[in-house]
This record gives C-alpha cells, structure tokens and sequence, in this order.
C-alpha cells in the first residue's frame, strides 16, 4: 500500500468517529443531560443525588455529613465503595493503637504464663500433668526463658539507666497493669453510657470489704496471696448482685441503692479491719488497698487477673449486641422479649471482676476512674458506639503505660499517677473538640 493511500485512510478515520459522545456519557433519562462529572472541582468525588429506598432525595452534603460520622468513613459512586480518606486515616490510626493494644497484652500474658509454668504447677497433685512435663520439656523451657525475660529487662535498665525491669515483681504488676488497661475501659463504656459512673466506685468499697474479710482469714488460717483477692473477688461479685437486687425491687431512685451499698460496705471492711488488727501477729497495711501499691500483686493475683480478664473479653465477645440494645434502650429491649434483668447482671458482675483486679494497683478511692475517664475522653472524639470503645481502650493504656513511668521517675505511687495521665488525656480531647459529637450505635 503506497503513502498516499495510508494517508488517505487515516483521514476517514478521523472525520467519522466510532462513536458519539452520547454513547460514552451516560444520560439522564429521556432528557439527553448528561450525568454530571464525578470529579469535583477541587479533585474531590462529587456523588449525584439519588433517591434511597423510595425516601426523599438525600443530597451531596448529607452523605458527605453520614459518610464522615462513619468510624470507617465510605462513600459511594454508583455500585462502587471507596473509603474517604479523612475518616480512612482516623480508622487506620484506631487500629494501629488497638493493634498495639493486642501485642502489648499478648506479650504480659506470655510473661504471666512462663512466671506460671517455671513452678510445675499441678505437678505434685495430679500425676499425669507432671508426666506430661516430664515428655514435653515444659518446666525447663519456662525457666529458660523466663529467665531471658529477666535478662532482657536488665538490659531495658541499662539503656534507660532505670532499676526496675530486671525484677519480676515489676513485670506482674505491669502486666497486671496493661490487662487492666483493656478490660476497664471495655466495661467502663457500657456503665458510663447507662449513667452509672458511680457503681464503680460502690463496687470497689464492696471489694474493700471483701479484702477486709480476707485479711481476717489470713490472720486466722494463714492464707495469702490469691485467697486473699479470691476473697475480695467472691465479695465484690456477692456485692454486685445484691446491688442489682436492691435496684430491681425498691421503687427509689436508681442510685440511691447504690449509695447505700458504697456507704455500708465501707463501713464493714471498717469495722473488721480494726477488729482484724488484734488477731495474731498479722500486720495490715491497709494503706496499699486504700492508694495502690505495686508490691502487693503476687505471682497468684497476676493470674488471677489474666483469667479474669480473658473472661470478661469472651463474655463481651459474646453478649455485645444485647449489652447494646439494654445501654441505649432498655424499654425497647424488654418489649423486644430481652432478658434485660440477666444482662444486667451479666454488667454489673463484670464491672465487679475489674474493679477486684483493678484495686491492686490503682486501689480502693481512685479504681472507679480506670471505668469512667478513658470512656470520657474518648466520648468526646468517637463518631459511633464502636470506635469510643476502641479509643477509650487506647487511652487506657496510654494512661497505664505514662502513669508507672511517671510513678517510677518520681517515686510515687502508681495509682494516683496512672489516673492523673488519664485524666490529661481527657483534658485534651475536652480542648480538641471544638463542638459536641452524638454517638451512633453502630
């Protein structure tokens, strides 16, 4: 084919296209107007307004208002999902924190299970557990490596120049520590949301009580360590369950059995810790309960605390929906045939279980803050129900981690130091938020 001929043809083909732009544009309907550009002129997505679900027209400024309180933020371009990259960036940071978060307790729970194995438990009562070591190699692999945990802490002290990490009684409490981080919060958030702040703290002059009966028991039978925190846990829950009781059959207000519980359980751990003091040769320092002392988790109550916490994830785990449904509406849950009363119960006695573990270290007047002000904090940034829980996780345990470096730097109890970090956690957000937020459920 000569040049001439080559030209001649790409002439007609550039004077009659293959198509016309009304078959590449889509049109709306027998109007011939084509749909409007995607594209913004900022470089945004601009999504046309389109009638859902037979209602009225939702227009751009609304979805962008429904797609922003999202805790993950999607938009939408006909069939096509995409997220937006504001709240896209805000879901990434969350879940970098909870992320963190995770590691974090899978790390103290490994510690917690080596500082457990290293002793052979069950060995010497059960045959069969301590054959089962003898074949697997359990008890020397424990021992090994919790002593490189050691090692490894004592080179955490040499680079920080610190004194601490070497010492396995720091890392109980610590992990005792990060545990609560998660499982306060996590409760915090369905007790704080149904406006009862206070039970927290009813709850942990319940468990007050509770310690004060165990100490008696120690003076008397010599039990320490985890009997005593089992004491305090049987206690605290006994006391959950009858402030439920007295709530659901008094037609007081609802706080007023919460008032009379805080007031009279505090009065009998009172009365038995001075009776307590005249039994045997038992010396009650009454003052590490009251303020939080990190000498009092032994190798037991870390345990006990890691079991507890585990428990209180899977009951949540599983009975998250209906702890929903009764926090935000609890007349539609009871017409919904929900056993509100049992779910109820279900709340208060996890609420109890947090603040038994939670008093070793923050104790008995500051263990209600770990509840009510990471929840708080996060309240005032959290778009929905979801992400308020995972951010008041997070500020938990930035508050746990700041508040023992704070408490170790200056030599000054944890308790107190933990709950003023979270407390400048929530003073920030206050400052942050330039206008009020309303949670959606979701």
């Amino acid at each position: 084919m000569s040049e001439d001929e080559l030209n001649a043809n790409d002439e007609s083909a550039g004077t009659e296209p293959a198509c016309s732009d009304s078959d590449i544009e889509p049109t709306d309907g027998e109007s011939g107007e084509t749909s409007p550009d995607p594209v913004g002129a900022d470089g945004g997505v601009e999504i046309p307004e389109t009638e859902t679900n037979g209602g009225p027209v939702e227009s751009n400024d609304d979805r962008a208002t429904r797609d922003a309180r999202s805790p993950i933020g999607f938009g939408r371009i006909g069939s096509v999902t995409f997220l937006a990259k504001p709240a896209d960036r805000r879901g990434w940071i969350v879940s970098a924190g909870i992320g963190v978060t995770a590691t974090l307790a899978v790390f103290m729970l490994g510690f917690i299970a080596l500082d457990w194995l290293r002793h052979y438990p069950l060995a010497e009562s059960v045959p069969v557990v301590e054959s089962i070591y003898q074949t697997l190699g359990i008890d020397p692999y424990a021992e090994r490596l919790f002593g490189q945990f050691l090692i490894a802490g004592a080179w955490l002290d040499y680079a920080l120049g610190t004194d601490i990490f070497r010492f396995a009684f720091y890392w109980r409490s610590l992990a005792t520590g990060v545990l609560i981080g998660i499982v306060a919060p996590l409760v915090g958030a369905f007790v704080v949301h149904r406006q009862m702040a206070l039970i927290g703290e009813t709850l942990a002059h319940t468990a007050f009580a509770g310690i004060a009966v165990g100490l008696v028991l120690a003076g008397l039978f010599e039990w320490w360590g985890a009997p005593l925190m089992l004491v305090a846990l049987v206690v605290g829950v006994l006391g959950a369950v009858g402030v439920q009781w007295l709530t659901d059959r008094t037609d007081t207000y609802g706080d007023v059995p919460i008032a009379i519980m805080l007031v009279g359980s505090f009065a009998v751990g009172t009365l038995l810790i001075e009776w307590a003091r005249g039994i045997g040769t038992v010396t009650i320092d009454i003052e590490a309960y009251l303020f939080g002392n990190i000498t009092i988790v032994p190798a037991g109550s870390a345990r006990l605390m890691a079991v507890l916490s585990l428990g209180v994830l899977a009951v949540v785990a599983f009975t998250y929906k209906q702890l929903l449904f009764i926090t935000f509406d609890e007349q539609a849950a009871r017409v919904a045939q929900l056993d509100v009363g049992r779910y109820n119960t279900i709340l208060i006695v996890m609420t109890a279980v947090v603040v038994v573990g939670s008093m070793q270290i923050l104790g008995v007047i500051l263990v209600a803050a770990m509840l009510v002000v990471p929840v708080a904090a996060a309240s005032q940034i959290a778009r929905s129900f979801r992400e308020m829980v995972l951010l008041s996780i997070c500020f938990g345990e930035v508050a746990i981690v700041a508040g023992f470096a704070f408490a170790f730097s200056a030599d000054l109890p944890p308790g107190g130091s933990i709950v003023v970090a979270a407390i400048a956690l929530y003073v920030l957000t206050v400052v942050r938020t330039t206008h009020a937020t309303s949670l959606s459920t979701h």
